[in-house]
């Protein structure tokens, strides 16, 4: 090509049975290297073919992502309409039964509410038509509820029209049939005031948000009670029963993923309660201070966890494009350096988070009990979290045994058996015996959650998303044993400096690395140059 491009041939020349030009059979094939060269050279991607068609229109029909994001970079307009009307977005849900390009196309601002010039059908309309449940749920998720789903085509057919018409096709997924439900609550004018306040969304979400404070103190409350075991008993399942038939009206498994940090707030908020006004009046001042100030360093870290920045990476839109056209003329624009929804090039240990929909820098995983992504930023403050929360856990039992030696009164006898006495101790009071169930519970999870990332911070020199992940990423390579060895190991010694921050004795330094900024992998320095050198 570059031989036949420096003799003088014209790169938008016309051939073949479709009219089309090098660039139309380039982006056909998906070859990008031909289309990065012609472009250069000055060959137009606006141009149609003999079927109307441009390049973008092409890409989008036969899934070509990356080629689709090189086009929209470098200028051509995302909303672009072929000879019939139909845009990118159009062809990419009839015809690609992919999340990409259709996500990449929503996330550059293609319209979802453009028709085309034959059916007057929107992109919905046609990925209903193909049955494309993957393009469905990707346009119905990206759809304001006044927009693209009452809009008639020319047969008078809506795209909620359709969508309630296939509520029970298999094909459809569980997720779009949730939101079409959700829509068609919305758009329903029919229901009673009570209907339309138990179907708000905000409000299952305050009730989701509310029912472990309930559920836990409910349960203590019965355990605590004076009552006959089998009338304990009663009670719960009385207790399961009604919270089932609200929940039937009241709970949404689309707000399922928001209930672990309701869950971690209420456990702290009694064990807080319980430690006021039952294990104080039995320790000294002292082991109470010790308390609330590890429960200060416990707060400190998970709000850090929870609130703080885990990494993101992000980017303005001319960066981003110039990150494209640089990716695509360097020949390195693959998925493993490119999210397509972020549009940005990823540094190397970064990853997308699906829950977030966000791009993160050395990313471990989605923590629910933090309500965020634990990455570059936070990652050491999610070790402290957990450290500080198995340590408070610890106190509370510590005080569980105080309150117990001082207010109930049992012994340990040859003649006493140990299973006695812990029914002896249960008896005295339930609520306590109900707070220390929940203690060990924690405890034991905690432990063996620390224990794993302690492991893989120091002894592999891996995070969770790597270790669970290695064998999709290339700089990962299997010794003979097939154990995957991490290019960023540097001992274990050095391992912990470099992720706590903290220098050694003075002779093991942290490596500061930017991980937002990283994009290669790293090598130990050599004896010619005191920089790191990468490959």
């Amino acid at each position: 090509m570059k031989y036949f491009i420096s003799q003088g041939a014209i790169v938008d020349a016309i051939g073949g049975d479709l009219q089309a030009t090098p660039l139309h059979w380039a982006t056909r094939q998906g070859h990008l290297d031909s289309m990065v060269l012609l472009i250069q050279h000055g060959a137009d991607p606006t141009l149609m073919d003999s079927e109307g068609s441009t390049c973008i229109h092409q890409a989008a029909q036969f899934g070509h992502t990356r080629i689709v994001a090189y086009l929209i970079a470098k200028g051509v307009n995302v909303n672009l309409q072929d000879r019939n009307g139909m845009t990118a977005l159009m062809w990419s849900a009839y015809k690609v039964f992919s999340l990409d390009p259709t996500r990449l196309l929503i996330t550059f601002g293609a319209s979802t509410t453009i028709q085309d010039k034959v059916h007057g059908n929107v992109a919905l309309h046609w990925a209903l038509y193909a049955k494309n449940h993957i393009a469905i749920s990707t346009l119905v998720s990206h759809t304001p509820h006044t927009s693209s789903l009452e809009i008639p085509n020319a047969q008078g057919l809506t795209p909620f029209m359709l969508l309630e018409e296939n509520l029970g096709a298999p094909w459809l997924g569980k997720a779009t049939v949730e939101k079409i439900m959700e829509l068609k609550d919305h758009y329903s004018t029919q229901h009673n005031l009570i209907h339309r306040f138990s179907k708000s969304k905000t409000t299952r979400a305050r009730y989701m948000s509310g029912l472990p404070f309930v559920m836990f103190g409910l349960i203590g409350l019965i355990f605590n009670t004076q009552m006959a075991y089998i009338a304990k008993l009663a009670l719960l399942i009385a207790l399961y029963i009604i919270m089932q038939v609200v929940g039937t009206v009241m709970f949404d498994d689309r707000l399922f993923k928001i209930l672990p940090l309701p869950v971690y707030f209420a456990t702290k908020f009694w064990i807080y309660v319980t430690w006021l006004f039952w294990m104080a009046p039995v320790v000294d001042f002292f082991t109470s201070l010790l308390f609330f100030s590890s429960s200060g360093v416990l707060w400190y870290n998970f709000i850090k966890c929870w609130k703080g920045d885990p990494g993101v990476i992000s980017a303005p839109q001319e960066e981003k494009f110039r990150y494209i056209i640089e990716l695509a003329e360097r020949g390195t624009f693959e998925p493993q350096s490119f999210c397509s929804t972020c549009l940005i090039r990823k540094p190397i240990r970064s990853k997308h988070c699906s829950i977030c929909n966000r791009c993160v820098a050395k990313f471990d995983h989605h923590c629910p009990w933090v309500g965020n992504c634990i990455g570059a930023k936070n990652h050491k403050y999610f070790v402290g979290y957990i450290s500080s929360l198995l340590f408070m856990c610890c106190f509370t039992i510590y005080g569980v045994s105080r309150y117990w030696n001082t207010k109930c009164e049992f012994k340990l006898s040859h003649e006493r058996e140990v299973m006695f006495v812990v029914w002896d101790m249960l008896q005295c009071d339930g609520w306590i015996g109900f707070i220390l169930l929940n203690c060990l519970v924690h405890a034991i999870w905690i432990t063996l959650l620390l224990a794993c990332q302690m492991y893989q911070i120091v002894t592999l020199g891996m995070t969770t998303n790597e270790r669970m992940n290695a064998n999709r990423y290339h700089h990962f390579i299997a010794n003979p044993q097939g154990k995957f060895i991490s290019p960023f190991h540097r001992g274990r010694l050095q391992n912990f400096v470099d992720f706590t921050g903290w220098s050694c004795f003075g002779i093991f330094k942290p490596d500061r690395i930017d991980w937002t900024t990283r994009y290669e992998v790293y090598t130990e320095p050599t004896l010619l140059s005191d920089k790191y050198q990468y490959v």
